[in-house]
């Protein structure tokens, strides 16, 4: 494995030095970084020209400039890298590291989602296939992928930004509203369990009667003016997450994995207030800290009381703690909405349509976290959409290809249970032809989405890129182009690691 990693890493550097090579001189060649000057009436034009000749090397042709622009990369390997400078003398290294920052914070969130949602949603309808609910998100799917993300957007500006602003100066559900909710409840639960239609229906009345009386008593407590999930609430939340983490790691039968599911919902619930009292105090150093902590105390409960299972076990119990860290979390941002809403820097119109942070606004990690979230909602579900309809897509052809397999009947004819088949082998087995879509796209996201940044006003790396590309700025340009060819590298290796752990049938030798 070590002498492929190291072949595949040499060949890699070989490709990504000549496509940067490549890259340089057409950009190079593709217009004159001294246009906007040449056309400028300032009466040291001419002395602006030579600086700038002199600062960016343009009096050396592009294919020999090439070499020092690589010097300054190569620098870097004792830790002087030197990316040069853009048109106006700012650093490179200084433009990238912003722009890294932003499109990170705004498409990583959503690619991650979008490929749990995909996953999952495509997996279910694989196995409740040509059913109402196949067919139905089916046509959702295909609907959002082939929307323009641009359309998406300022569908998602007017109607969910603009009209739950207007809808927080009396937020109360109305009653079409509730019934519709109960409704699409009742069709999503009951499709996605499926079963004889006696258990759709019974799944359908106890779903939207959930809904309903969620509904209701949002309007009775007025939640939406004071959110919060509250210790009774995050019980429920805590064991039903632990029942289901239970059952699709390990199965419900397994009672070392389900008591320690349940005893880090217990601990969770111990610890809720005690972090309530002094999270107002704390830092986000400290906030993830606390989070890391309780997960590795979740994966040590599995590990000690897993007996032969500790592995299975530690698992279960560890996705638990992480599921049940996040509910605390989130119950303590909505505590933040309060302050945050009456903030006068907001004025009562918290979902932001443009922009990564509310200008001016000071707070505690709650208050900024929970500014941070209504400025990437928007952008984050714009991306969402679109990539949850192409996973999800992948996901339901995949899995129907492996549940038609002969090892498929040959294991239910063995006699395993189906959590164990669909799971343990059909699932497995559909993550491959996955692996490569999910590692082109995380390679991707480094990249930024040019057309979301420009519609929401975000400077992440598309819109670096492109402002560079236009203005014929050659240092920006060739500093995205690395970063993106260095991560796109780096997860084709990882897709292959991956391949051979997904599949026994794969090894490098």
């Amino acid at each position: 494995m070590l002498s492929f990693i190291g072949r595949r890493l040499i060949a890699s550097l070989v490709v990504l030095l000549a496509a940067t090579y490549v890259m340089y001189v057409l950009t190079a060649y593709s217009g004159d970084p001294l246009e906007d000057l040449r056309t400028s009436t300032a009466r040291n034009k001419e002395q602006l020209i030579e600086h700038r000749i002199q600062v960016l090397n343009l009096n050396i042709p592009p294919y020999f400039r090439y070499f020092i622009w690589l010097k300054g990369i190569l620098a870097g390997l004792i830790g002087q890298l030197d990316l040069g400078k853009n048109l106006i003398g700012q650093p490179v290294d200084a433009l990238l590291a912003s722009a890294v920052g932003h499109t990170l914070q705004l498409v990583t969130s959503a690619t991650l989602i979008a490929i749990l949602l995909g996953v999952i949603v495509g997996v279910a309808t694989a196995l409740r296939q040509y059913s109402g609910f196949d067919y139905t998100v089916t046509f959702i799917s295909f609907l959002f992928y082939s929307l323009p993300v641009f359309w998406v957007a300022v569908l998602l500006k007017q109607y969910l930004a603009i009209g739950f602003n207007d809808f927080l100066v009396s937020p109360q559900v109305s009653p079409l509203a509730i019934i519709v909710c109960t409704l699409l409840a009742a069709f999503i639960w009951s499709g996605i369990l499926g079963g004889t239609w006696r258990r759709r229906g019974i799944v359908a009345a106890i779903s939207g009667g959930a809904t309903a009386l969620v509904l209701l008593l949002i309007n009775l407590t007025h939640w939406f003016e004071n959110p919060s999930i509250g210790l009774i609430f995050g019980a429920i939340l805590g064991v039903g997450t632990a029942l289901i983490v239970t059952s699709l790691s390990t199965g419900l039968d397994n009672k070392r994995a389900r008591n320690s599911s349940l005893a880090v919902v217990l601990l969770g619930l111990i610890l809720w207030l005690p972090f309530d009292a002094i999270s107002k105090f704390l830092l986000a150093p400290a906030v993830f800290g606390i989070a890391a902590g309780f997960v590795a105390i979740g994966v040590a409960i599995g590990w000690f009381n897993g007996g032969v299972d500790r592995g299975p076990v530690a698992r279960t119990s560890g996705i638990t703690a992480l599921i049940m860290a996040g509910i605390i979390g989130v119950d303590r941002f909505m505590q933040a909405w309060q302050p945050y809403f009456n903030s006068s820097y907001v004025s009562g119109r918290p979902f932001a349509t443009v922009g990564s942070s509310t200008p001016n606004l000071q707070g505690s990690f709650w208050v900024m976290g929970v500014d941070t979230f209504t400025h990437l909602l928007l952008p984050t579900l714009a991306l969402l959409l679109i990539g949850f309809a192409g996973y999800t897509r992948y996901s339901r052809a995949s899995m129907l290809e492996i549940m038609d397999q002969d090892f498929i009947r040959t294991a239910r004819a063995k006699g395993l249970s189906e959590r164990t088949v669909v799971m343990r082998h059909a699932f497995r087995n559909a993550m491959i032809p996955l692996t490569t879509l999910v590692a082109f796209d995380f390679a991707g996201v480094i990249g930024g989405a040019v057309i979301t940044e420009r519609v929401f006003a975000f400077s992440g790396m598309g819109k670096l890129f492109l402002d560079s590309l236009l203005h014929v700025d050659l240092n920006p340009v060739m500093g995205f182009f690395l970063i993106t060819g260095t991560v796109a590298i780096l997860f084709n290796l990882i897709a292959d690691i991956v391949y051979g752990l997904l599949d026994p049938r794969i090894r490098v030798e």
